[in-house]
This record gives structure tokens, sequence and C-alpha cells, in this order.
């Protein structure tokens, strides 16, 4: 175990603590943990300001005397057949910089063999039907495979509180899905999607793409505002007093799916071009369609390919009229 556990980094030094085994964060955990005041950020590492939103977000609700973790695994049981797990960036030295200067005080860095001792789980987490859908059809597998691993460190961490991205609107439906049904003691909260200047998403994958690659990709987020704006009935008129009351609010989900679907059309003629996997309006709960009466709270979500890099967005709105 560290030798400075819980003083000061020196000059030079990422203010956060590194842990690589179990034992040494268990013994972390019971020095440091404050009942009701700890949080967990858990990634797949090659941190991003969209990552750091995440920890800072942790910081803020736990307080300064609070308990940040950030894991950093790179989960093979969430790459199937062909996926770029071998080529997935690993970059511990600079998320441990970027943790740091987000708040973190824990990164827990584990390897396959810490996580899953003996090789491959004989028993899983599986997603059911909600998994099944959008990027569990074109993924078989995947969504089994993070429920998994999220299980396994919710049980490491011990969190109070687990932060994830809205940008991974699926995962963070089944993760809420599974804490409810299993009644992990952990509260769940979103944090919305980081986006560059340009209205890209931001990715761990982003790096891939090249200069002509990132002009077509950027026909995702055209897409899913343009569906935004041509349903536009104002922003901000959810619920008052929920979290839906900070919503755009869209009177039709025909005209969002329509606008959407007419850049993602344009998008396939160009070079190179945006192979599209779906295009969805769905609700939130369960991940099925919402039909053209719907009211409530709908994800429009994209997922693409573009050369050898698929990527996902979303936007989250409100359809129809507040209740």
């Amino acid at each position: 175990m560290s030798p400075r556990l819980w003083t000061k980094a020196l000059p030079g030094e990422p203010d956060v603590e590194l842990f690589r085994h179990r034992p040494d964060l268990d013994a972390a955990l019971a020095h440091f943990s404050v009942p009701g005041r700890t949080a967990v950020v858990m990634t797949m590492g090659a941190l991003h300001d969209g990552h750091a939103s995440l920890i800072r977000a942790a910081r803020a609700r736990v307080g300064a005397k609070g308990l940040v973790t950030v894991t950093v695994f790179v989960n093979p049981l969430q790459f199937g057949v062909g996926e770029d797990l071998a080529r997935y960036p690993r970059t511990l030295d600079a998320d441990l910089k970027v943790a740091a200067e987000a708040g973190a005080d824990i990164v827990f860095a584990p390897t396959a063999e810490e996580v899953y001792p003996g090789g491959e789980p004989g028993v899983r987490i599986t997603a059911g039907t909600l998994g099944e859908r959008y990027e569990g059809a074109s993924r078989p597998g995947h969504f089994d495979g993070m429920l998994t691993v999220v299980g396994k460190l919710l049980h490491l961490t011990r969190p109070d509180i687990a932060f994830f991205g809205e940008k991974d609107a699926q995962q963070l439906s089944l993760v809420r899905r599974m804490v409810r049904d299993l009644n992990f003691p952990v509260e769940i909260v979103g944090v919305p999607t980081v986006r560059e200047g340009d209205g890209l998403a931001l990715s761990s994958r982003n790096r891939y793409l090249t200069a002509q690659e990132r002009d077509t990709a950027l026909a995702l987020s055209r897409a899913l505002f343009a569906g935004r704006d041509a349903g536009l009935l104002a922003a901000g008129e959810g619920p008052a007093g929920s979290e839906e009351h900070e919503l755009i609010r869209v009177a039709s989900p025909a005209a969002v799916r329509s606008a959407a679907r007419a850049v993602l059309d344009e998008a396939a003629g160009l070079e190179p071009p945006l192979v599209l996997d779906y295009l969805a309006l769905a609700d939130p709960a369960d991940f099925t369609e919402v039909s053209d009466g719907h009211t409530g709270e709908a994800v429009l979500a994209v997922a693409a390919t573009v050369g050898a890099t698929r990527l996902i967005d979303n936007i989250r709105l409100w359809i129809g009229a507040a209740r």
C-alpha cells in the first residue's frame, strides 16, 4: 500500500492515490470513507473532459470531505468479436492527471486478473430484453459484460452514489434498472453529455477519426439537433420541480424522426460515408420505440460507423405538453 496514504502528493505529483489491488483499495476505503458521502465514477480510461465532468459532479455532490473514486478498467467482457479491445487506448499516467485535476481522491486501476480471478466469470449479470435492443442488437453480449463489471465494481468500491454519462443512454438505463431490480444500495446519477465546440460528443474513440472522417461524424449531432428543432415547442417546460423541467419540449415524434433521418441520409453520400446502424426515439425506461402519441421523456439516439470507428450520440427530449 502507498506509504503516504491520504497525505497530499509531493510537488509535481498528481494529488490522487493509485491502487491496483483489492486489499489496498479495501484498506483505503476503510480509512477514509465517510458514510453517505462516497462516490464512484467508472471509466475504461483514456479520460477526457467528459469523464472530468463526471468527476467534478461527484466532487460537488459529496463535498470536500467526501470520497471520490475513479475506476480505470478496460473490461474485456464488453468487447465482441472484431471490436477494438486490443487497440483501445490505455493512458494511465494521463488519466491520473485528469482525475486529480477534476477532484478525485482514488484511482482504482486493476488488471483483468484482479477483476476476474480465474478467467472469465461463469456467472454474469444479464441485461434481459432491455439489453437486446439497439446497442444490444448491434453488440450481442455487450450489456451483459457491462452490467457484470459495474456490479463487481460497485461491490469493490462501495459507493453511496455512482455517476454515469448520459451519452451512453441505454447503458445508463440498464444500470438504473439493475440497481433497482437487484437492490443495490447506491444512487445512480446521470451527467449531461459534454460536446466539443463543433458539436461532436466527446468520446475516447474520437481520436481514431481522420480529419475527413470527423467532418462526416458531425452528422450525428446535426441529425439530433435537426430532430429536436423540427418538433420544437419550448425549452425548460417539463413538469415544474422535476429533472424534466430542464428538457427541450417537442410536439411531434414523427417530425423529430423525419428531420433527423434526412440529415443521416445525406451523410450516407459523403466521402467517407456515414454508415447508419440505428436511429431511435425511445422511452428511456425500457428503450422501446415511442409511439406518435407518446407523452413524456424520450431519448433521440443514433449510432453509426465512420471509417473503422463506431460512434453513438443522443439527446433527451420531453414530448407533449407539460403536466
